[in-house]
């Protein structure tokens, strides 16, 4: 297969991965039950705070030492602007609309991912050392099993909270579709992008912290039940930090 048509190919294998856990909104029941919700809602926040660590955070420091930068400025910088951005948003935004402020930080969150992969594409396309066919699809693949619980998050707590089937999937799908535009973006406009790359990871793992704290871990301890919650972060955080870990 010609490199420019893999690259292609390349970019939206992270979106389907993401596609791909949206739709477990349709396999397994979501009803507004108490117990499940809460342990969907400790899920998404232990998925988001491992994720915020693991592929934003340590990914922007480690890039910035790779250049020669302060390797906690782009982090903190763009950790603080992102928790602040959300906070200015949360100000527009109705109380209890937990799902749209869910659905906006994880999509926050994909972009840089796609934008990641777009990077490794563009340097295979360069023939730069050390890059190859195969760490380019390792690092797509490795991205699209990180998206797996990511759709989850978006579609199953959505399903939960009684908005139906059909339209959480679609919100699940549609957090993902920036990943190639990101990638396209890389590919295109790489000399010019790739300095904001740590930036921009940190502003989207502050997004996830913010909403994490804010909505989701309240919202999965209040009442009854809430061992639910805590079961459900352990669960969410544990299984994220082995995806980011084995295939980060």
């Amino acid at each position: 297969m010609p490199l420019p048509l893999l690259a292609f190919f390349g970019l939206f294998i992270p979106f389907l991965g993401t596609s791909l856990g949206a739709a477990s909104v349709f396999l397994f029941q979501a009803k507004r039950r108490e117990a499940p919700l809460k342990l969907l809602l400790g899920f998404a926040s232990g998925v988001m705070i491992a994720a915020s660590v693991w592929s934003l955070l340590i990914p922007a420091i480690e890039m910035t030492e790779r250049v020669g930068g302060i390797p906690w400025l782009p982090a903190t910088v763009g950790l603080l602007f992102g928790m602040a951005f959300l906070s200015a948003f949360d100000l527009l935004v109705p109380e209890g609309e937990t799902g749209r402020m869910l659905f906006f930080s994880v999509t926050l969150h994909n972009l840089p991912e796609g934008m990641a992969v777009g990077v490794a594409y563009a340097a295979l396309l360069e023939g730069a050392d050390g890059v190859s066919i195969a760490s380019a699809l390792t690092l797509s693949l490795g991205i699209a099993l990180q998206n797996l619980p990511e759709g989850a998050v978006i579609s199953m707590p959505m399903a939960g909270a009684g908005r139906g089937r059909p339209r959480s999937f679609g919100a699940g799908v549609l957090s993902g579709a920036v990943e190639p535009l990101g990638g396209a973006a890389m590919l295109l406009f790489t000399a010019y992008l790739y300095p904001l790359l740590p930036y921009l990871l940190a502003f989207a793992a502050g997004a996830m912290l913010y909403v994490a704290a804010r909505e989701l871990i309240p919202a999965s301890q209040a009442g009854h039940g809430y061992l639910f919650g805590v079961l459900g972060l352990s669960l969410g955080f544990s299984l994220m930090m082995i995806l980011d870990v084995a295939f980060g």
